[in-house]
């Protein structure tokens, strides 16, 4: 049998309510010379009994781990299974184009790449959503869209590509990554040091239904988010996060970023629940400026605290 021209590795946990969006858009692809991998990272929910129903639509290669290992032990355990001479990740939460497939091979045979096809939230109509979700959503990709091309590789993340071999000569994923994200940084980092390009490509963006609904959530998901790059900064040290953060490594001494940092002392996982569900009270009642603010407010310290006391990220994801 021939082997397919793209494996599609799917890490996943937790995910039997959202496997079937995804699982039916890519029954939908416009192309067939694809295997889809989902690596079932230790299962809570019966996601292995969902992927056996898909069984006769896709042609499926499981890989169920018997218990959880992390998203990057995952990513590497689909990867050692694909038959694929494209490696092709993708989030359980996502629902790709018809043209996501054939895309990300189209845009493999110009170049050897890692290629980035970007996500845009799904928000339910929540205060969270309507103040600042769908703003900054859209604010952060035009951000992407404007990056220059040696700065490209930190947007690697839950819609990407990379031909096999160079995920080999790479070594996969980091295996000390644990906490929330940061193992996709590392991987585009070490794409970017191997002086390869990465490619955004707009004409891949997915629509993400995981997005945080609520400021809390919100909130909560950025502290871990700040407390991951602990371990970037470890593994790479402090000139691979200044290259990172880019123009944002200069401190700044404006208001708002002084009222940032002050809030991050006092930002724990609880503090910013209590505030976050105060805060999705509040917007209703305010002018569209201030609520944003005041959820923006919450986002940024959380940030900040998560990289000034990653000992607060307490929970997991």
């Amino acid at each position: 049998m021939n082997k397919p021209a793209a494996s599609v590795i799917i890490p996943t946990r937790g995910g039997a309510g959202r496997l079937p969006v995804l699982l039916a858009a890519l029954a939908a692809q416009d192309t067939e010379d694809f295997e889809v991998v989902p690596v079932v990272d230790g299962d809570v929910d019966g996601s292995e009994d969902v992927l056996r129903r898909w069984s006769g639509q896709l042609p499926l290669k499981p890989v169920v781990l018997p218990q959880n290992r992390g998203r990057a032990a995952a990513l590497n355990a689909g990867a050692e299974a694909a038959a694929g001479r494209v490696l092709v990740r993708c989030d359980d939460d996502l629902e790709p184009r018809a043209n996501f497939i054939s895309g990300h091979l189209a845009r493999h045979a110009a170049e050897a790449c890692g290629v980035v096809g970007l996500t845009t939230n799904a928000f339910p109509d929540t205060p969270y959503a309507r103040a600042y979700g769908r703003k900054a959503d859209a604010r952060a990709i035009a951000a992407a869209l404007a990056l220059p091309a040696h700065r490209t590789w930190r947007l690697w993340s839950a819609n990407v590509s990379v031909p096999a071999s160079l995920h080999r000569q790479l070594r996969g994923y980091d295996g000390r990554y644990r906490r929330y994200g940061w193992e996709d940084v590392d991987f585009g980092y070490r794409l970017h040091r191997a002086g390869l390009p990465v490619v955004v490509a707009p004409e891949l963006m997915a629509v993400h239904h995981g997005a945080s609904t609520t400021t809390a959530a919100r909130a909560v998901r950025a502290l871990h988010s700040g407390a991951a790059r602990e371990t970037f900064v470890t593994v790479h040290g402090e000139a691979a996060i200044r290259e990172f953060d880019g123009s944002r490594s200069r401190a700044s001494r404006s208001l708002w970023d002084r009222l940032v940092r002050g809030a991050s002392a006092v930002a724990t996982e609880r503090t910013l629940r209590a505030y976050g569900t105060l805060a999705d009270v509040a917007v209703r009642a305010l002018p569209a400026g201030v609520g944003e603010k005041l959820i923006a407010l919450a986002v940024e310290s959380a940030g900040t605290a998560g990289v000034r006391y990653p000992e607060r990220a307490r929970g997991s994801f």
